[in-house]
């Protein structure tokens, strides 16, 4: 399939159940073991999310938190393996991002993305994910 195919939507009840089996597949249990939850995150208010699709695939998607001015904080980022290495990712970080009214986004990269991250014009800092009320 060529990169042709692929076109970029905001997200909608019929891309759940391929944002379900990509998290699936990523291991983000937290995400695919309740869809209904999945569901209002997805839509919650100050959240933009894409969706990058192959016809009617679900191939990706991104799921951006912003108060619609300054900040935005990118959540998710997921392509499926197949589709990887086309430029989908970095266009879902475009589209989500000239939606949701930001000036920056901030996120936490995983292992083995910093370059990908790095493509794009940035400042890199230390960051963690902390879980208030929960001891080490």
């Amino acid at each position: 399939m060529s990169g042709n195919s692929i076109s970029y939507a905001s997200v909608s009840r019929s891309h759940l159940d391929g944002i379900i089996e990509i998290c699936r597949i990523e291991g983000w249990a937290s995400f695919y073991t309740d869809p209904e939850r999945t569901w209002r995150v997805l839509i919650a208010p100050g959240v933009t999310t894409v969706v990058a699709l192959d016809r009617d695939l679900v191939v990706g998607f991104a799921y951006v938190q912003s108060d619609g001015e300054i900040q935005a904080h990118l959540s998710n980022i997921a392509v499926l393996r197949s589709h990887r290495r086309r430029g989908i990712a970095r266009r879902m970080i475009e589209e989500a991002f000239a939606r949701c009214g930001a000036k920056r986004i901030d996120l936490v990269s995983s292992e083995g993305s910093d370059q990908f991250y790095r493509s794009f014009q940035h400042r890199e800092f230390l960051g963690f994910r902390i879980y208030p009320g929960r001891r080490t």
